[in-house]
């Protein structure tokens, strides 16, 4: 029954629409799996383990009257805990909201059951997804390392195949970080193509909704499914909603696609995620696209400026609720909802014109090179133990900064924003690389993604946790 958690979304979904495969016994190796993880690596905090073979069952009846509903029907998945689903608890990771039960579901939740998906459960998250604290949350690939965050259950839960598929946010890379770090797929959408209404806010301006999968199909599936307009969520766009898996073969022969060695290459990258990108790019090159050196020294600003906007915009959320449990906070977090509070708006207003200088920068440079997505390391390292992420190095650099470097540029811009795995460093852990686009050019992405993952069987490695354990 293991074997089944290995499918992709594309396959099992095949399987149950024949009804060689009965969503049932998905459900059942799916929570079997968590039974033989998750004590292990954490991923889950609440497991719903009933109510998913309920909704298996009643997916198993519909498809047998001839009411399948598409390619997420009877498919198990894992949502991260600061979605509202309703009928469970969402406390986004924090004391202060322990055993809130929300009066509403989130728009996405409510688009995943109406497919027919089967919620599995809730996954961790960092409190209030800031990624401040340390989670209980453990990399399947070596167990004394950082899993990523914010959606770090997410990503776990994917890449140990308790989920075929989860829901995450992202602020500043809170679902390609994971992603990379677990050797899986992740996308940030454009900002406004999926609605974040029922989301627990961080930075209003700055959050994205979006898919962890294993495959780039799989991935393009769950975004068809989740995107589009909202009017509950003031930052949704109208826009149409296309099958993002019509193209995925086509392959990228006559693509154009940039890179900005100074920005994405630079000296604190390691050599093994620096080799495994350079070789993306030339496989790339050779399926036919072109490549193209670029230079956009605004670049360099979008860390410093998504973390100033992000104090100023989640301190306004937690206005009154830190207030009222201050003590149920984690420290790290309740610093920074403090720093920005104390955050000037001179600087607030001074970081949103530097934003809309990136944006226009970026813009001319896709206009102008005529390209059709930028590519770089998803991030300049595979990860770090956990005891080492408040290290800081004789040049002022922390792990924190610089697995936030390649990741916060595409929050700032709004641009769509997609990580794959490309391999492994000396140590046999994942390195990712990434595809910024154009803004509702997913199509694109996909499209790039797919000509490399085709070639490659990193998507179909799963980590070895006995390894994993060793290696600590």
């Amino acid at each position: 029954m293991s074997d089944l958690t290995n499918l992709s979304i594309e396959a099992a979904a095949d399987l149950v629409a024949t009804r060689a495969l009965s969503c049932v016994e998905l459900t059942d190796a799916v929570l079997a799996k968590i039974e033989e993880t998750d004590a292990v690596v954490l991923a889950y905090t609440h497991v719903f383990a009933d109510e998913a073979r309920q909704a298996a069952e009643m997916a198993d009846r519909e498809i047998g009257r001839g009411r399948w509903r598409g390619p997420l029907h009877g498919i198990p998945l894992g949502i991260k805990d600061i979605f509202y689903v309703t009928g469970a608890p969402t406390e986004a990771g924090s004391r202060a909201m322990k055993g809130l039960e929300a009066p509403y579901e989130a728009t996405v939740v409510t688009a995943l059951r109406e497919a027919g998906a089967v919620i599995v459960g809730k996954t961790v998250t960092h409190e209030f997804a800031w990624g401040a604290n340390v989670v209980p949350t453990r990399n399947p690939w070596r167990l004394d390392c950082f899993p990523g965050g914010s959606s770090a259950g997410s990503g776990v839960s994917v890449a140990v195949g308790s989920a075929f598929g989860a829901l995450g946010s992202d602020t500043g890379g809170s679902i390609r970080i994971p992603a990379s770090m677990n050797g899986i797929v992740g996308l940030k959408p454009t900002f406004g193509l999926v609605s974040r209404y029922g989301v627990v806010p961080l930075g209003s301006s700055l959050d994205h909704v979006g898919p962890l999968t294993r495959t780039v199909g799989d991935c393009a599936l769950m975004l068809r499914t989740i995107a589009g307009h909202d009017p509950q969520d003031s930052g949704s766009a109208d826009v149409e909603v296309p099958d993002y898996r019509a193209a995925l073969e086509v392959g990228v022969d006559g693509l154009v696609i940039g890179i900005d060695r100074e920005h994405s290459l630079f000296p604190g990258v390691e050599d093994d995620v620096r080799a495994a990108t350079e070789a993306v790019i030339e496989e790339l090159r050779g399926e036919g696209a072109r490549v193209v050196d670029v230079r956009i020294p605004e670049l360099d600003l979008g860390l410093l400026t998504g973390i100033t906007i992000l104090l100023a915009e989640s301190s306004m959320y937690h206005r009154r609720l830190v207030r009222e449990h201050w003590a149920e906070y984690e420290q790290g977090t309740r610093i920074l909802v403090q720093l920005g509070e104390a955050l000037p708006a001179t600087h607030y207003l001074t970081a949103q014109r530097v934003r809309a200088l990136i944006k226009q920068r970026m813009k001319q440079a896709f206009q102008g090179h005529g390209l059709d997505a930028l590519i770089a390391p998803t991030m300049p390292i595979t990860t770090v133990p956990v005891d080492e992420m408040e290290r800081i190095d004789e040049t002022g650099e922390s792990p924190r900064t610089l697995i936030l470097h390649h990741s916060f540029l595409a929050n700032v811009t709004g641009q769509p924003a997609l990580t794959i795995p490309c391999g492994f460093d000396r140590d046999t852990l994942p390195i990712g690389v990434q595809l910024l686009g154009r803004p509702f050019g997913e199509s694109t992405l996909f499209r790039i993604a797919r000509a490399y993952e085709r070639r490659h069987d990193w998507h179909q490695r799963r980590p070895d946790l006995q390894a994993a354990a060793a290696a600590r």
